[in-house]
Protein backbone atom coordinates (compact mmCIF):
# COMPACT_ATOMS: atom_id res chain seq x y z
CA UNK A 1 0.00 0.00 0.00
CA UNK A 2 1.94 3.12 -1.27
CA UNK A 3 1.87 6.84 -0.33
CA UNK A 4 -0.13 7.48 -3.47
CA UNK A 5 -2.87 5.34 -2.52
CA UNK A 6 -3.34 7.11 0.80
CA UNK A 7 -3.17 10.52 -0.32
CA UNK A 8 -5.45 10.19 -2.89
CA UNK A 9 -7.77 8.50 -0.32
CA UNK A 10 -7.71 11.58 1.55
CA UNK A 11 -8.48 14.07 -1.06
CA UNK A 12 -11.75 11.52 -1.94
CA UNK A 13 -12.39 11.50 1.43
CA UNK A 14 -12.53 15.38 2.56
CA UNK A 15 -14.19 16.34 -0.20
CA UNK A 16 -17.44 17.13 0.77
CA UNK A 17 -20.35 14.95 -0.36
CA UNK A 18 -24.05 13.90 1.27
CA UNK A 19 -22.74 11.48 3.87
CA UNK A 20 -19.84 14.65 5.30
CA UNK A 21 -22.94 16.73 4.93
CA UNK A 22 -25.36 14.80 6.86
CA UNK A 23 -22.64 13.51 9.62
CA UNK A 24 -22.02 17.39 10.17
CA UNK A 25 -26.20 18.34 10.56
CA UNK A 26 -26.05 15.03 12.63
CA UNK A 27 -23.22 16.95 14.98
CA UNK A 28 -24.91 20.44 14.96
CA UNK A 29 -28.37 18.60 16.03
CA UNK A 30 -27.55 16.00 17.89
CA UNK A 31 -23.89 16.55 19.47
CA UNK A 32 -21.04 14.38 19.36
CA UNK A 33 -22.47 11.20 19.73
CA UNK A 34 -25.22 11.63 17.02
CA UNK A 35 -22.20 12.70 15.06
CA UNK A 36 -20.25 9.86 15.55
CA UNK A 37 -23.44 7.17 15.22
CA UNK A 38 -24.27 9.17 11.46
CA UNK A 39 -20.08 9.14 10.56
CA UNK A 40 -20.31 4.97 11.38
CA UNK A 41 -23.13 4.15 9.47
CA UNK A 42 -22.45 6.35 6.46
CA UNK A 43 -18.85 4.53 6.44
CA UNK A 44 -20.87 0.88 6.48
CA UNK A 45 -23.37 2.21 3.51
CA UNK A 46 -19.95 2.26 1.53
CA UNK A 47 -20.25 -1.83 2.45
CA UNK A 48 -22.82 -2.62 -0.54
CA UNK A 49 -20.19 -0.40 -3.26
CA UNK A 50 -17.55 -2.32 -2.00
CA UNK A 51 -19.18 -5.90 -2.42
CA UNK A 52 -20.78 -4.99 -6.04
CA UNK A 53 -17.19 -3.80 -7.05
CA UNK A 54 -15.38 -6.89 -6.04
CA UNK A 55 -18.40 -9.41 -7.15
CA UNK A 56 -18.67 -7.67 -10.62
CA UNK A 57 -21.68 -5.80 -10.54
CA UNK A 58 -20.46 -2.38 -10.59
CA UNK A 59 -19.43 -3.08 -14.16
CA UNK A 60 -23.37 -4.18 -14.88
CA UNK A 61 -23.31 -0.14 -13.52
CA UNK A 62 -20.59 0.71 -16.17
CA UNK A 63 -21.78 -1.32 -18.82
CA UNK A 64 -25.70 -0.79 -18.61
CA UNK A 65 -26.99 2.84 -19.20
CA UNK A 66 -30.49 1.53 -17.49
CA UNK A 67 -29.41 0.14 -14.10
CA UNK A 68 -27.02 3.14 -13.90
CA UNK A 69 -29.89 5.83 -14.04
CA UNK A 70 -32.29 3.70 -12.07
CA UNK A 71 -29.87 4.33 -9.05
CA UNK A 72 -28.58 7.61 -9.83
CA UNK A 73 -31.75 8.99 -10.05
CA UNK A 74 -33.03 7.08 -6.97
CA UNK A 75 -30.25 8.88 -5.63
CA UNK A 76 -31.21 11.88 -7.16
CA UNK A 77 -34.89 12.07 -5.19
CA UNK A 78 -33.26 11.22 -2.19
CA UNK A 79 -31.02 14.00 -2.15
CA UNK A 80 -34.01 16.49 -3.45
CA UNK A 81 -36.09 15.23 -0.55
CA UNK A 82 -33.81 15.97 2.07
CA UNK A 83 -33.39 19.43 1.19
CA UNK A 84 -37.16 19.83 0.71
CA UNK A 85 -37.66 18.08 3.94
CA UNK A 86 -34.73 20.21 5.75
CA UNK A 87 -35.97 23.54 4.55
CA UNK A 88 -39.38 22.70 5.30
CA UNK A 89 -39.01 21.01 8.89
CA UNK A 90 -37.75 23.26 11.58
CA UNK A 91 -37.16 19.72 13.30
CA UNK A 92 -35.09 18.41 10.53
CA UNK A 93 -32.10 20.48 12.09
CA UNK A 94 -33.36 21.49 15.83
CA UNK A 95 -30.59 22.81 18.01
CA UNK A 96 -32.66 23.23 21.28
CA UNK A 97 -30.82 22.41 24.47
CA UNK A 98 -34.75 20.88 25.59
CA UNK A 99 -35.25 19.11 21.88
CA UNK A 100 -36.08 15.60 21.95
CA UNK A 101 -33.18 12.85 20.79
CA UNK A 102 -33.50 11.83 17.43
CA UNK A 103 -34.22 8.26 17.45
CA UNK A 104 -30.78 6.20 16.45
CA UNK A 105 -32.76 4.07 13.91
CA UNK A 106 -33.73 7.36 12.25
CA UNK A 107 -30.34 8.65 11.73
CA UNK A 108 -28.77 5.38 10.94
CA UNK A 109 -31.79 4.99 8.03
CA UNK A 110 -30.63 7.98 7.08
CA UNK A 111 -26.74 7.80 6.73
CA UNK A 112 -27.21 4.10 5.11
CA UNK A 113 -29.51 5.67 2.52
CA UNK A 114 -27.20 8.55 1.62
CA UNK A 115 -24.76 6.12 0.42
CA UNK A 116 -26.65 3.26 -0.44
CA UNK A 117 -28.19 5.86 -3.50
CA UNK A 118 -24.95 6.88 -5.06
CA UNK A 119 -23.60 5.06 -7.65
CA UNK A 120 -20.72 6.88 -7.60
CA UNK A 121 -19.02 4.82 -4.85
CA UNK A 122 -19.62 1.13 -6.67
CA UNK A 123 -17.86 3.51 -10.24
CA UNK A 124 -15.59 5.04 -7.52
CA UNK A 125 -14.52 1.40 -6.62
CA UNK A 126 -14.14 0.01 -9.59
CA UNK A 127 -12.17 2.58 -11.48
CA UNK A 128 -10.02 3.78 -8.51
CA UNK A 129 -8.89 0.74 -6.24
CA UNK A 130 -7.33 -1.71 -9.70
CA UNK A 131 -5.29 1.47 -10.44
CA UNK A 132 -3.41 0.22 -7.17
CA UNK A 133 -3.46 -3.83 -7.74
CA UNK A 134 -0.48 -4.67 -9.01
CA UNK A 135 -0.82 -6.42 -12.79
CA UNK A 136 0.70 -10.39 -11.31
CA UNK A 137 -1.46 -9.55 -7.74
CA UNK A 138 -2.28 -13.24 -6.67
CA UNK A 139 -5.45 -12.68 -5.11
CA UNK A 140 -6.50 -9.38 -6.62
CA UNK A 141 -9.83 -9.41 -4.88
CA UNK A 142 -8.32 -9.79 -1.43
CA UNK A 143 -6.29 -7.15 -2.42
CA UNK A 144 -9.22 -4.90 -3.21
CA UNK A 145 -11.17 -5.49 0.22
CA UNK A 146 -8.34 -4.89 2.14
CA UNK A 147 -8.00 -1.38 -0.11
CA UNK A 148 -11.33 -0.83 0.67
CA UNK A 149 -11.13 -0.88 4.31
CA UNK A 150 -8.12 1.33 4.16
CA UNK A 151 -10.34 3.86 2.34
CA UNK A 152 -13.48 3.36 4.74
CA UNK A 153 -11.36 3.77 8.01
CA UNK A 154 -10.08 7.06 6.32
CA UNK A 155 -13.63 7.86 5.64
CA UNK A 156 -14.90 6.93 9.19
CA UNK A 157 -11.70 8.96 10.82
CA UNK A 158 -12.38 11.88 8.83
CA UNK A 159 -16.31 12.04 9.11
CA UNK A 160 -15.92 11.73 12.73
CA UNK A 161 -13.66 14.59 12.83
CA UNK A 162 -16.38 17.06 10.92
CA UNK A 163 -19.10 15.70 12.95
CA UNK A 164 -17.18 16.40 16.46
CA UNK A 165 -16.20 19.72 14.86
CA UNK A 166 -19.54 20.67 14.46
CA UNK A 167 -20.48 19.76 17.49
CA UNK A 168 -17.99 21.98 19.70
CA UNK A 169 -20.01 24.68 17.69
CA UNK A 170 -23.56 23.72 18.91
CA UNK A 171 -23.75 25.84 22.14
CA UNK A 172 -22.83 29.25 20.34
CA UNK A 173 -25.63 27.91 17.75
CA UNK A 174 -28.36 27.73 20.41
CA UNK A 175 -27.05 31.26 21.76
CA UNK A 176 -28.30 32.44 18.06
CA UNK A 177 -30.99 31.00 16.43
CA UNK A 178 -30.79 33.18 13.58
CA UNK A 179 -27.94 30.94 12.92
CA UNK A 180 -30.02 28.12 12.98
CA UNK A 181 -31.99 29.29 10.24
CA UNK A 182 -29.49 30.03 7.61
CA UNK A 183 -27.72 26.85 8.72
CA UNK A 184 -30.52 25.03 7.92
CA UNK A 185 -31.53 26.83 4.68
CA UNK A 186 -27.66 26.33 3.72
CA UNK A 187 -28.16 22.72 4.01
CA UNK A 188 -31.36 21.96 2.37
CA UNK A 189 -29.18 24.10 -0.68
CA UNK A 190 -26.61 21.83 -0.48
CA UNK A 191 -28.50 18.56 -0.59
CA UNK A 192 -30.17 20.08 -3.55
CA UNK A 193 -27.17 21.18 -5.23
CA UNK A 194 -25.55 17.43 -4.64
CA UNK A 195 -28.62 16.11 -6.42
CA UNK A 196 -28.22 18.29 -8.99
CA UNK A 197 -24.51 16.92 -9.24
CA UNK A 198 -25.40 13.47 -9.38
CA UNK A 199 -28.30 13.90 -12.24
CA UNK A 200 -25.58 15.31 -14.27
CA UNK A 201 -23.22 12.92 -12.95
CA UNK A 202 -21.72 10.72 -16.36
CA UNK A 203 -21.02 6.90 -16.57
Amino acid sequence: MGIEFLITSLVVVISPGPGALLTVAAGLSGGARAAAVTALWCTLGIVPHLLAAVTGLAALLHASATAFDILRYAGVVYLLYMGWATWRSPAALEVRADAPARSTGGRIAEAMLVNLLNPKLSLFFLTFLPQFIAPGETQPAERMAQLSLVFMAMTLVVFLGYGVFAARFRDQVLQRPIVLVWLRRGFAAAFVALGGKLALMQR
